[in-house]
């Protein structure tokens, strides 16, 4: 037997001021993209941001139904629709912010598993790390690649 750590990695900043430019105008996407949430049972609104390797932006909000499961979350509405209108660029970096009562969740968002897993495809796809920026107002959670919030990736049909 042996026992073995996984060590993830990431920056945490305080505020979108101290990212890199291109980071933040990919931040101040998500956040802009939770206003295109419908979220009537939830009120929790959900935005994404990716930003491709050919320069383009592409934002996603999550879209709620009466008929639960039949919503899609904000991140994977944005990775589909990239996908669909630029099957040929990478995505590069996918920012994502939640908003509940009218504000900036505090502390960041995370993905879901299903998220999580559909990104981590596209990164594979894309045959580079994608970048993973989480904002919240009072914090902002950077991760280099997907695999660092997604450690054991389902890869197994390969």
């Amino acid at each position: 037997m042996t026992d073995k750590k996984i060590i993830i990695s990431y920056t945490e900043y305080d505020n979108t001021g101290e990212l890199s430019a291109q980071d933040r105008i990919l931040a101040e996407a998500a956040v802009k993209a939770t206003r295109n949430a419908y979220t009537p049972y939830s009120h929790f609104n959900v935005g994404a941001a990716i930003r491709l390797s050919n320069g383009e932006i592409v934002t996603g909000a999550n879209q709620e139904n009466m008929a639960y499961p039949s919503g899609l979350c904000a991140e994977r509405t944005a990775m589909f629709h990239a996908s669909a209108q630029y099957p040929d660029a990478a995505m590069e970096a996918l920012a994502l912010a939640a908003v509940k009562n009218g504000e900036l969740c505090p502390v960041p968002a995370t993905p879901c598993g299903a998220c999580r897993q559909v990104m981590a495809e596209y990164q594979d796809r894309g045959n580079r790390p994608m970048e993973i920026i989480m904002v919240g107002s009072e914090k902002i959670w950077k991760f280099s690649r997907v695999d660092d919030i997604l450690p054991f990736i389902f890869d197994s049909l390969k």
